[in-house]
């Protein structure tokens, strides 16, 4: 039974991260209609918030229910992991190319893998590393970085600082959901994330962006529902059988799904380098995918 909900945990993670990485699909529209990235951010919170509430009236009320002297870990998840990854990522971007914006925020399975060595005892073995380092070669290749990105320091710093918020839901989620739901994580997250992006976004500014926008409304709950809230759920309920070391290079397949969906949808090239990164990523998901056996025989 436990091997079973290894192997569902990991296709959550996986179905999580397609769901991540077709955001530009949502995203990029979004833009052209005049929504600033903090405005993306915030759409993508108050349609995940609205759905999470939902949820829990629907299925069960005694999930809004929470110990304050907890609050630390939803704080760290919608302050630290959304609101502040955020903010660095974009900045990152603004200062250099996506490329590079890109693998700088991919340094977070490094933190994640650290922090849970520290703070749960997870082992760093010999396959996390390679799968790691296989995910991040990819990445590179993916990306295409190494044509120049002009990296400023305080573009190093934004850019690792994106990585380190990003590790920090696998770590923060993972010490809420030995008292929690996933469901609960989730809704508290995106009511500390909204509530802290809401003073700087101009909400009426928004509001009227998307209602004047065509199609809009139909992408703002395309980013809140499939790229935000189901990823959200999925990556979260898998943490709950899955190393967060483990889940977080599984979250790797993001980019190779971001750079295939940009081959269907907006017929971007696919080179020779890039074909060897996706290549290189699907074998490091692969490792991971397949449950190690221990000395006796049975999966961890």
């Amino acid at each position: 039974m436990k091997g079973k909900n290894n192997a569902l945990s990991v296709a959550l993670i996986l179905l999580a991260a397609t769901g991540w990485g077709v955001i530009g699909l949502f995203s990029r529209p979004l833009g052209e209609a005049g929504l600033s990235a903090i405005q993306v951010t915030f759409v993508r919170s108050v349609i995940t918030l609205a759905g999470m509430g939902l949820l829990l009236l629907a299925r069960d009320r005694t999930l809004f229910r929470i110990d304050l002297r907890d609050g630390w870990m939803f704080l760290g998840t919608g302050l630290v992991s959304i609101v502040f990854f955020n903010v660095c990522y974009f900045t990152t971007i603004e200062m250099t190319t996506l490329a590079t914006a890109s693998i700088l925020l991919y340094t977070a399975p490094c933190f994640v893998m650290v922090m849970s060595a520290v703070f749960f005892k997870e082992r760093i073995t010999a396959r996390k590393l390679t799968a790691l380092a296989l995910a991040f070669g990819g990445c590179v290749l993916v990306s295409g970085i190494g044509a120049g990105g002009g990296l400023t320091p305080f573009g190093l710093l934004t850019g690792v600082g994106s990585g380190l918020g990003y590790a920090t839901y696998s770590i923060f989620g993972k010490a809420a959901l030995k008292k929690y739901h996933a469901f609960t994580l989730i809704f508290y997250t995106f009511v500390v994330s909204t509530v802290c992006l809401a003073p700087f976004v101009g909400i009426g500014q928004c509001a009227r962006a998307i209602a004047a926008g065509g199609n809009a409304p139909w992408l703002a709950l395309g980013l809140g529902l499939i790229s935000t809230f189901m990823p959200y759920v999925c990556y979260t309920t898998g943490l709950e059988n899955v190393e967060a070391g483990r889940a977080s290079v599984l979250a790797f397949a993001e980019p190779m799904v971001a750079t295939l969906a940009g081959i269907v949808a907006y017929h971007e090239r696919l080179g020779a380098r890039s074909a060897a990164g996706i290549a290189l990523i699907f074998i490091a998901i692969l490792l991971l995918s397949i449950p190690a056996k221990n000395r006796e025989g049975t999966t961890p």
